[in-house]
């Protein structure tokens, strides 16, 4: 008789989760910046700048009093050329995530992707570099649906899995991701090797921390 699942579905954040994408995110941001002959930011400071949608990063790396809507807007497409040429030169999947991917896989988990990366940049990465895994749904952030912490995209999600929210895990690593997993009545779990702190992640609802992709394992269990 099959083993039934505790829990059996599981949704990731993508940046700082699945794919490490600070440096190309940074790289990308810091030559927009410097085009528009603007200060450019340290690789820590993109850590907290990134994680609820681009045009939140846009507003962060401009200077505060710079922040016109017709400088946003030429700021937002420079950062998009920029991001559209460089995304994959250094991003790549964290160490341990392969195996972990591959383990649930054999599970016979159901595994989804949510993220506020923009929807098509979301799905043309998870295609290019975590192609071996099936996710389904993978969504990124689209018009006329609200960004993460809203709940309605991992509601999505479950509805189309047919997987009550209580029995997923919210894979992230970031406060915004706790509250989503929270908000949406999942099982926030957050990973420390991304881009925000222990502390963020448990002031912010995380039930369990995890430090390695395959600490994950024992929380099916």
């Amino acid at each position: 008789m099959e083993k039934k699942l505790k829990y059996p579905g599981i949704i990731f954040d993508l940046d700082g989760t699945l794919l490490d994408t600070i440096e190309d995110l940074a790289d990308s941001m810091n030559q927009a910046l410097t085009d528009l002959g603007f200060p450019t930011h340290t690789l820590g400071a993109y850590k907290y700048f990134v994680g609820e949608g681009v045009e939140a990063l846009i507003r962060r790396a401009l200077p505060e009093d710079q922040l016109r809507p017709e400088l946003l807007d030429q700021c937002l497409g420079a950062f998009r050329e920029e991001y559209s040429r460089r995304w994959e030169n250094k991003t790549r999947p964290y160490a341990g995530i392969p195996e972990l991917l591959d383990h649930l896989t054999g599970l016979g988990l159901k595994m989804a992707i949510l993220s506020n990366k923009l929807d098509h940049f979301t799905r043309i990465m998870v295609a290019r570099l975590l192609p071996r895994w099936r996710f389904e749904p993978v969504l990124g952030a689209r018009s006329g649906v609200p960004k993460k912490p809203d709940p309605a995209g991992a509601l999505e999600i479950a509805e189309a899995l047919q997987i009550a929210p209580d029995c997923f895990i919210y894979l992230g690593d970031t406060g915004i991701d706790m509250k989503t997993a929270s908000a949406a009545g999942m099982v926030p779990v957050g990973v420390l090797w991304g881009f925000r702190p222990a502390d963020e992640l448990r002031d912010q609802g995380a039930r369990w921390l995890i430090e390695n992709p395959r600490d994950l394992v024992s929380l099916l269990s």
